[in-house]
């Protein structure tokens, strides 16, 4: 499951950078979690789970929503800077700043020399396709958009060890919903006043690309992952993250055309032996 949920978050950029003709980056950020904020409360009904908050959520829920909001913005952002290969790559940068931050947390595992070398190799493979230069086409500002999605995965690894913090103490579709419901407005307060509703007539297509950005992505996988990370630690849901970026490249050299070279080869082989090395666990010797 958290390999499937990998291969749609794969789509997810390659969405976002579909949409900006017809809508801003922001305006597309609200759109997303609005629609999404209803796909995961009508299946919070469906599931029968009170969204009432209960008696101390709301602080820890509001920094939640904090760093959700930031890391959506920076996302977005950026995404509309640089292309979109070079987006979902680098945003997976987050399972390491997941497993060095998580040092830092109860409920996570510590750093082992053989989680080491799998985080130190997949780094490497995103170094190396960061130092990769995308059209002018596709990435107007790439060394500034690179750099805001470095920031945006490393509040993304922030938010995710948070969360699993969270889980632990309250039902993850409460958890999502929060989130999404008290971002939502802030979305809308930063969109109006920086940017026009629209770019162009709104037709189907970037339409579609909202809604697989909201119910799918922000309402399935959400309510899958915080599931998931309700049962395992966070260090080792996120080596799954690893194979993001392959599944996005490929889609975003469907999508817009992006030449598949050595260095985006390499880099996504260097990604996968790092994921191996991580998530391999020993094997156990039998005893009488």
């Amino acid at each position: 499951m958290a390999l499937f949920v990998s291969l749609l978050w794969g789509g997810n950029v390659a969405a976002i950078k579909f949409g900006y003709d017809t809508f801003p980056p922001i305006w597309s950020a609200f759109w997303r979690f609005l629609s999404a904020g209803v796909a995961v409360a009508l299946w919070a009904w469906f599931q029968g789970v009170s969204l009432r908050l209960q008696p101390g959520e709301l602080r820890g829920l509001s920094i939640l929503a904090a760093m959700f909001t930031a890391q959506i913005v920076c996302l977005n952002t950026a995404t509309a800077w640089t292309s979109a290969a070079y987006a979902v790559v680098l945003l997976n940068a987050h399972p390491l700043f997941t497993n060095l931050f998580g040092q830092w947390f109860a409920l996570e595992e510590r750093l082992t020399v053989r989680r080491s070398i799998g985080l130190t190799v997949a780094f490497a493979g995103i170094c190396w396709l960061a130092l990769g230069k995308p059209s002018a086409e596709l990435a107007p500002h790439p060394g500034w958009g690179n750099i805001l999605t470095l920031v945006s995965a490393s509040l993304l690894a922030t938010r995710v060890l948070y969360t699993r913090g969270l889980v632990q103490k309250m039902h993850p579709l409460r958890t999502v919903t929060w989130q999404i419901f008290l971002a939502v407005p802030v979305f809308l307060l930063i969109a109006a006043a920086s940017e026009p509703m629209t770019l162009r007539e709104v037709t189907w297509p970037p339409v579609a690309a909202i809604l697989y950005q909201g119910p799918v992505i922000a309402g399935f996988c959400f309510i899958v992952w915080t599931t998931l990370l309700k049962r395992h630690s966070a260090s080792t849901l996120s080596m799954f993250g690893f194979t993001v970026p392959v599944f996005g490249v490929l889609l975003s050299a469907w999508m817009f055309g992006e030449e598949i070279g050595s260095r985006l080869v390499s880099g996504a082989a260097l990604v996968t032996l790092g994921i191996v090395i991580v998530t391999r666990r020993p094997k156990v010797q039998a005893t009488a």
